[in-house]
């Protein structure tokens, strides 16, 4: 801004508020000052939100790969899944598994002794009807039809069995119970004692008894209350479809290397879009941009985790000491690639050692779990990112108080530059006025 004098010539076509304009645009520098600095400080307050979100992402794809389970991820495979289904779902012996299910789990069914005519026939007008404990009052609830009998008993938790009405013959239907779960243990009782209308009886015999599931898995006997079984071999669920004694069921358990390697691959990329952002943040610094590019923070970080994932990490017990013995390289220019061949050789017999490598053990931190708790420290809530954003946020906030101040100020002069102006026009306009009369005074006096 000049600061060159204002000058104005013409003593009755003066635009006062050009001239207030530009005296308060000259006072205004100060203020505009101060909001290019909030405009800064919010832009580093953005950028370290943005650096959060990098690390959140990071911190994700490491967490994947710092414990044994994660690492040793298995695949499971029937070779009928028609009868047996198989399904990793932690860390467990790979190796073949043979399994003969001999007779699946089954729930009780139980039809009543005698039918009801019709669906809406009345079966009962008082007593009780006992399901495993829960009882069915017909006293508290009035006349019921076979079809509300069955409603009232679905519509109690405590039952033991769910109720359906089924058709049997022409005009007979019967009411049949099912127990709500399978195995020898859930099988249920009954206690008759409705009265009035056609009041239903249960026999002694059931149309299917509860039962277990047997099965040999590598002719180990098994047996099991129901047909989804989570512990008869680690880490894989076994669903039996299909009872076959005759017949052996192969389960093939493998360590599943693809999964490992997506996991990898999605830390590569976590890994590489921080070095990106840092070094994005390096150039619009140099470039005289509001960034966080020179930041100590940015660049301990940064370095920070060059060397955890460059250290040696033999003190794990593993054959491996470095990452890249398991494919995690680094490049000249300072991100990472994954090399499949490499980690294809290190896991050719098993991902034992790659787990101890990336996980370590009980008393000394493998790479990547060492790397989750240096990263933490960045990201929880209280961690070194959060502080840094408090810093510039107080520091917003101060600059915030000095604009509403200065605003304030400037307001103020702008009033009382208002108020001398409009006293000048004023007195200019009385001046004005006592000229004319004047002037029309002398032509008077020259006429006459």
């Amino acid at each position: 801004m000049s600061s060159t004098g204002i000058t104005f010539s013409g003593f009755n076509s003066i635009d006062f508020n050009v001239v207030i304009n530009a005296l308060m645009q000259q006072s205004s520098e100060p203020l505009a000052a101060l909001q290019r600095q909030q405009s800064a400080v919010q832009q580093q307050i953005d950028t370290y939100g943005t650096l959060s979100s990098r690390l959140s992402t990071l911190q994700s794809a490491v967490d994947a790969l710092s414990t044994a389970s994660d690492v040793q991820a298995l695949s499971a495979a029937s070779n009928d899944a028609a009868a047996v289904g198989a399904a990793a779902t932690g860390s467990g012996v790979a190796g073949r598994y043979d399994v003969v299910v001999n007779q699946l789990a089954r729930a009780q069914v139980t039809v009543s002794s005698n039918a009801a005519a019709a669906l809406d026939a009345v079966v009962a007008t008082g007593g009780t009807l006992t399901i495993g404990g829960a009882t069915i009052d017909v006293g508290q609830t009035g006349p019921l039809t076979l079809q509300q009998l069955a409603d009232a008993i679905n519509g109690d938790a405590g039952a033991a069995a769910n109720a359906a009405v089924v058709q049997t013959a022409p005009s007979e239907y019967r009411l049949v119970l099912t127990g709500r779960s399978t195995g020898t243990a859930n099988a249920f009782t009954i206690s008759d004692a409705l009265t009035g209308g056609g009041a239903l009886t249960f026999g002694p015999a059931n149309a299917v008894d509860a039962s277990d599931a047997s099965l040999l898995v590598n002719n180990v006997p098994i047996a099991s209350g129901g047909n989804v079984l989570a512990q008869a071999i680690p880490g894989v669920t076994l669903t039996l479809l299909r009872a076959d004694p005759q017949s052996t069921v192969a389960i093939d358990v493998a360590d599943d290397t693809s999964a490992l390697k997506s996991k990898i691959a999605a830390f590569v990329a976590a890994y590489n879009g921080l070095v990106q952002f840092a070094n994005d943040q390096a150039t619009a610094a140099s470039n005289g941009q509001p960034a966080i590019g020179r930041d100590p923070l940015l660049r301990q970080l940064r370095n920070s985790l060059r060397a955890a994932f460059s250290s040696s990490y033999a003190s794990t017990g593993s054959a491996l000491e470095y990452a890249s013995r398991a494919g995690i390289e680094f490049t000249r220019s300072g991100t990472l690639e994954f090399n499949e061949e490499t980690f294809d050789a290190a896991a050719v017999a098993g991902t034992t050692e790659i787990a101890k490598l990336f996980a370590g053990d009980s008393s000394t931190p493998g790479i990547f779990a060492a790397a989750l708790d240096l990263v933490t420290t960045y990201t929880r809530a209280a961690g070194l990112v959060s502080s840094a954003q408090q810093v510039l946020a107080d520091q917003l906030s101060r600059l915030g108080d000095q604009v509403a101040a200065m605003q304030e100020r400037l307001a103020l002069q702008r009033a009382a530059l208002q108020q001398e102006f409009t006293a000048a026009d004023t007195a200019m306009s009385t001046l004005n006025s006592q000229t004319g009369s004047l002037a029309s005074f002398g032509r008077s006096l020259t006429s006459s």
